[in-house]
């Protein structure tokens, strides 16, 4: 037996910690601001100056191996859903780091040097108990072609749990950009607002018949029916949803005006039956190839004089080009989902016969609405988990907090568009917008009791 020398071990460990502190240095070094590593060792290297604005909890050292290796910042996402990192500090900071890992290394040498360190780096340390394996929405990747099973894409993303999802949307369960009159505005307060905008865009009247595509958990449908009196079909490829829907109209007594099914739109076939038309939230997951299939489908459905309202996000780059962000959301969010230009999106329109009347952008209102979505999961963090399970948790945050600094960033914009079938129109829509705010209050006249 042979015993090491205790300054020796103590040699070595110093020399170990430098090599570690080179090491981390190194692979982030081009992160602006000042963050912190801390080892499951307990070793911690700060990089820059004063108070850390976050701190990665490394777990196994071989997630920063793979980084140095690959500069994938995919691989540090994954490695926090399935607990082998953890963030302290502010979340929307250390997804700067995606940029910094993207830009990958400056020189050969700067590359070298940062390989040079990885024999040092110490035996890889177990994961979380509570998160090895990836938890169940890890087993659920990759098991859909979107494109072709649309409704398995749909479920996805909406049957996680319908109770998940109220642990962080508002009362009326709206899963799309709020409406902010100002800064103040609560989510629920926000949402009423777009709801409210949406169908004063529509200049729904009184026994109109509205069509909703996508209707989600139902909250347009029951407004447009409880504040305007419009009778509405409105469906959902989501199992879930369809269920929550159907029972919230029932208990609000709106079972004679709001039919809810579960059903692909392209299974409607009807001609000119409704006089409005919403779509929000929903064409993002059409598919570009599919998109004029979707808006000449439509046409079909909106008697001549009616409006068409799609309300959707778009991308700052045409077509939906294989990147760092799609690869992200296509595989842990929305599996086929597809974004374009408003531009290209317009374009498609036009070419299916629609006529355009309004245009307007909410980029700064998604960016609030996510950020206030983000709030509301981590104060709700042990209920959220009880109904999916910590990795769903994990996506879920960093998901939407990657999205709010896109929408800051103006990488992503959403997108309201009036249309109607070429010259229908002309008598139907006033001369300005002055209707769409005359009035501030949310109760409008010939309200349904």
């Amino acid at each position: 037996m042979i015993v090491v020398p205790h300054s020796t071990s103590v040699s070595i460990a110093l020399e170990r910690n430098a090599a570690l502190t080179r090491f981390v240095e190194l692979l982030f070094d081009g992160y602006p601001q000042t963050m912190a590593v801390r080892l499951g060792s307990g070793q911690t290297v700060t990089m820059g100056a004063g108070k850390p604005d976050f701190t990665l909890v490394v777990q196994s050292p071989a997630v920063l191996s793979s980084l140095a290796l690959f500069r994938n910042p995919l691989r540090l996402a994954e490695a926090y859903f399935c607990g082998e990192i953890d963030i302290e500090g502010d979340l929307y900071r250390a997804l700067g780091l995606r940029k910094s890992l993207m830009a990958g290394i400056r020189t050969p040498q700067h590359w070298l040097s940062t390989l040079m360190a990885l024999p040092r780096l110490p035996q890889e340390e177990k994961a979380s108990d509570a998160l090895s394996g990836g938890g169940n929405a890890l087993r659920r990747l990759g098991h859909h072609d979107a494109k072709r099973r649309p409704a398995k894409a749909i479920a996805f993303h909406y049957d996680v749990s319908n109770d998940f999802y109220r642990t962080w949307l508002d009362e009326e369960m709206v899963y799309s950009c709020a409406y902010f009159t100002s800064d103040t505005d609560t989510l629920l307060d926000a949402q009423r607002n777009k709801l409210d905008h949406i169908c004063r865009k529509l200049r729904l009247k009184q026994g109109e018949q509205m069509l909703d595509i996508g209707c989600g958990w139902g909250a347009l449908a029951i407004w447009a029916a409880r504040h305007y009196g419009v009778r509405v079909k409105a469906i959902t490829l989501s199992q879930r949803q369809y269920e929550f829907a159907t029972h919230r109209v029932a208990a609000e007594g709106l079972s004679e005006l709001v039919c809810v099914e579960k059903r692909d739109y392209r299974d409607l076939n009807v001609t000119q039956e409704f006089d409005k038309v919403a779509s929000v939230g929903m064409f993002e997951h059409v598919g570009l190839s599919n998109l004029g299939g979707y808006f000449s489908a439509v046409y079909r459905m909106l008697k001549p004089g009616g409006l068409f309202l799609n309300h959707g996000i778009t991308h700052d780059e045409e077509g939906w080009r294989a990147q760092l962000s799609t690869r992200f959301i296509n595989r842990y969010v929305f599996p086929g989902g597809e974004l374009d230009t408003i531009s290209n999106i317009l374009r498609e329109m036009e070419r299916a016969q629609w006529e355009v009347w309004d245009v307007e952008g909410l980029r700064p209102h998604y960016a609030m609405t996510l950020r206030h979505w983000v709030s509301r999961l981590e104060q709700s963090h042990d209920e959220a988990v009880r109904y999916a399970d910590e990795s769903t948790y994990r996506i879920w945050r960093l998901y939407m907090a990657a999205c709010a600094l896109h929408f800051e960033e103006g990488d992503v914009g959403v997108y309201q568009v009036l249309l109607s079938k070429r010259g229908a129109a002309a008598n139907v829509l006033p001369l300005t917008r002055r209707d769409l705010y005359v009035a501030n209050n949310l109760k409008i006249q010939g309200v349904c009791t």
